[in-house]
């Protein structure tokens, strides 16, 4: 074994998602090429590195790393280089001279203790001096961090995450219990957590490794497939096929989490329900707020209703149907009333003559929906402000755990006498539950949604299990109008949900369908709808206004491929714009993105103001407007004035966007939809799942590809339940024999393999 400390001259080669790196190294005026994983090196820097020497064929001598380490420099010169190399950010060349013209061999030292010191330098203000300093320390913290968790094969990029996470303790903490990675980083699965626990002997039979992986399995059906329950049966043999362990085992790790209350289970008369805590006490108290709201007394205000409807009518010029005035009436005599209906049969109307009539008696009205585009959207609808349930709640972290939390609870509720929600189909059971807590007795609470629509991507099953359990009033609103018979988007998504074939191609329509037989030729079809034939002919933007959308992620039709194809012909490579590769993805200005996780901590600025927030949101979707490499950061512009600000290490939140998956569309509306007619897995090509494509578009819908994948969509009825107790605990709490519709045939996650990386 050799080793070798010196100064890093150059990087010929680094891979930035697994460190691999190969780079020249200055020693005592001789230069070394190393080879192995460094992450995080930058030219300048001094590091110590042990291996053994190597012949290729092509490059000659080289030293195999095995280890290294990075240190810092001592002598001014190489203090200099090390500053120069721009690693520590606010610092470049001039800068670092500066530096170390003031401070000499003294210039590290003043930087890690006393960074208000370098404010004395001329061009560096108190602000940046200490952002310097944050900075150097920061990279002391991560560095250990980094050396620690690479021999795990853990990328940089999680182990910043860890460091975020866990601050300078992160070390520790997962020597201590390796499996809070998998619980606390997103992206990090449990089979790697479970590989590191393993590498620092944890043994297969631990309680400690049988409970995590045990809770994992109802966390990633919780997340993968909405379900806020398993039955017992089931848990104990996906975690037995997982941790390779006895059922027996699994058992008593149940137990033991039933002892220090990590899960609930419920039983029944034939089957036991394995719950985690959280998701059982948002049923509960879902449940039980929604039954208190229904029975609580309301305060009315009105005396003529007839007679105001009337007045309404005459001023928008619109008479309402049969049901629509039904729900209006409702609304002002029921303490919780749902509104449900396919688009075109007047949800839009009912809401807003359901808000003028409520201003009218003078109630505090809030608007919300679950994610900021359908926020915007039911501002748009009704030309009143509506929020996002979270910023309704108003957002927040604890000042000393940094955890998730709302201001808005059953101590501090909302003061509102009426809540509409839209798009609740959407809504997951742990933010029905938060919302319900924040309700005084007395206050109206309207759900609106499509429940023929795919579910929430969280635990849960909201909006179906209230219609199903029969124990809060519905309205379901069936008739389509005139003006929406015009549009064969809308007549074509009731033929859709009720089995039948669309009517494609029909004259001067909205509905159409290009035939295209193998992947390529979709591929190169809707690559052309977007740059040319669209643009040209409707007079839309290629990229802003036309969204495509697919079933899937991974075949040559999902969404990887055609977000390559789409970036590739919208977006090209210019010389004045500038990239970022991270992992798979090319990053450019000007592309299109969206956020794939919610990050409530995160700041935003309007553009052109000072007025600042936090939040960005699963689904919220941007552009990117800058990229800096030096500075490591990438700008994104959301809902055309949030202006957010990405660090490199942040970028696994998002993702290209020129095309979706469906799922990720909810709650969307956008002119144009394009999606391709492949073939693909029988779960995902579902009825629903093409109904809500179809209800994404407003203007037109196009289909590519072949028309017996479109027949097999409709004809497959097969829709993924989940195990989810609500409706069951409705019924209960309210008195109802028997749940209309059914539930509880659920799609399971059955291959152990495919717990996550």
């Amino acid at each position: 074994m050799v080793t070798i400390e010196g100064t890093v001259e150059e990087i010929i080669f680094s891979n930035e998602s697994n460190g691999f790196t190969v780079c020249d190294i200055t020693s005592e005026e001789n230069i070394t090429t190393a080879v192995g994983y460094m992450p995080y090196l930058s030219v300048g820097e001094t590091i110590k590195i042990t291996g053994k020497w190597a012949m290729h064929s092509d490059y000659g001598e080289q030293l195999k790393v095995e280890y290294y380490e990075k240190v810092l420099p001592s002598s001014e010169n190489m203090i200099l280089k090390y500053l120069a190399s721009g690693i520590i950010k606010g610092i470049r060349e001039a800068t670092a001279r500066k530096i170390i013209d003031e401070f000499a061999d003294k210039a590290l030292d003043i930087i890690e203790h006393e960074p208000e010191k370098l404010a004395n330098i001329k061009g560096i203000s108190k602000s940046k001096a200490q952002k310097i300093g944050e900075s150097f320390r920061e990279q002391n913290s991560v560095r250990s961090i980094v050396m620690f968790l690479q021999q795990y094969g853990i990328t940089p990029n999680y182990a910043v995450k860890a460091y975020k996470r866990f601050g300078s303790s992160a070390i520790d903490q997962i020597k201590k219990n390796p499996y809070i990675l998998s619980q606390e980083i997103h992206g990090i699965g449990f089979k790697l957590a479970d590989k590191i626990a393993i590498n620092m002997g944890m043994d297969l039979r631990a309680p400690e490794r049988i409970k995590s992986g045990t809770k994992h399995v109802l966390t990633y059906n919780g997340s993968a497939g909405g379900h806020t329950y398993l039955p017992r049966e089931i848990l104990v043999d996906l975690s037995a096929q997982l941790l390779e362990v006895t059922e027996e085992e699994i058992e008593n790790a149940i137990i033991a989490m039933m002892i220090d209350k990590t899960v609930y289970v419920e039983k029944s008369e034939d089957a036991q329900a394995v719950y985690l805590s959280p998701f059982h006490y948002a049923e509960m108290g879902v449940a039980q707020h929604l039954s208190m709201l229904a029975a609580a007394p309301i305060e009315k205000r009105h005396q003529d209703l007839e007679g105001e409807i009337k007045e309404i009518e005459k001023t928008t010029g619109i008479v309402l149907a049969k049901q629509q005035k039904e729900a209006v009436r409702q609304s002002l005599e029921t303490g919780v009333l749902v509104i449900t209906g396919g688009p075109g049969t007047g949800k839009t109307t009912t809401i807003n003559t359901i808000i003028q009539l409520m201003y009218r008696y003078k109630y505090n009205i809030a608007l919300a929906a679950p994610t900021g585009r359908a926020a915007k959207r039911m501002s748009e609808m009704t030309g009143k402000e509506a929020k996002t349930i979270h910023r309704l709640l108003e957002i927040g972290y604890t000042d000393e755990e940094e955890q998730l939390q709302f201001a808005k609870d059953e101590d501090n509720p909302l003061e509102h006498d009426v809540v509409i929600i839209d798009e609740t189909s959407m809504v997951d059971i742990l933010l029905m539950n938060a919302l319900l807590k924040a309700l005084k007795p007395g206050t109206r609470l309207i759900l609106v949604g499509d429940m023929d629509q795919l579910p929430s991507v969280g635990a849960g099953n909201v909006l179906a299990d209230i219609i199903s359990s029969d124990a809060i009033l519905k309205i379901r609103l069936t008739e389509i109008f005139r003006q929406a018979q015009e549009s064969m988007i809308i007549v074509n998504a009731h033929r859709i949900n009720q089995g039948e074939y669309p009517m494609i191609n029909e004259k001067d329509k909205d509905f159409y369908f290009m035939v295209r037989n193998v992947a390529g030729q979709i591929v190169d079809a809707i690559v052309d709808l977007c740059k040319n034939r669209l643009p040209v002919s409707y007079d839309v933007h290629p990229i802003h206004s036309i969204q495509v959308l697919t079933p899937m992620r991974k075949t040559p039709v999902g969404v990887m491929q055609l977000n390559k194809e789409l970036q590739e012909a919208l977006n090209p490579p210019t010389s004045t714009k500038k990239e970022k590769a991270f992992r798979e993805i090319v990053y450019r200005e000007g592309d299109k993105v969206m956020q794939i996780k919610n990050n409530y901590n995160m700041v935003w600025q309007k553009v052109g103001e000072e007025e600042e927030g936090t939040g960005v949101f699963n689904g919220d979707i941007g552009y990117i407007q800058k990229i800096d490499v030096t500075e490591t950061m990438m700008e994104v512009l959301f809902d055309e004035e949030k202006l957010v600000r990405y660090d490199f290490n942040q970028l696994d939140e998002l993702d290209l966007a020129y095309a979706l998956t469906v799922h990720k569309s909810q709650g969307s509306e956008f002119p144009v939809v394009i999606m391709p007619m492949f073939q693909g897995a029988p779960m995902l090509m579902t009825r629903n799942l093409f109904y809500t494509a179809v209800t994404r578009a407003k203007q037109l819908v196009v289909l590519v590809g072949r028309q017996e994948m479109m027949h097999k969509m409709v004809d497959n009825n097969r829709e993924i339940k989940r195990y989810s107790g609500l409706a069951t605990k409705l019924c209960a709490l309210s008195g109802v024999q028997e749940i209309s519709g059914e539930i509880g045939i659920s799609q399971i996650k059955m291959d152990a393999a495919s717990y996550g990386r």
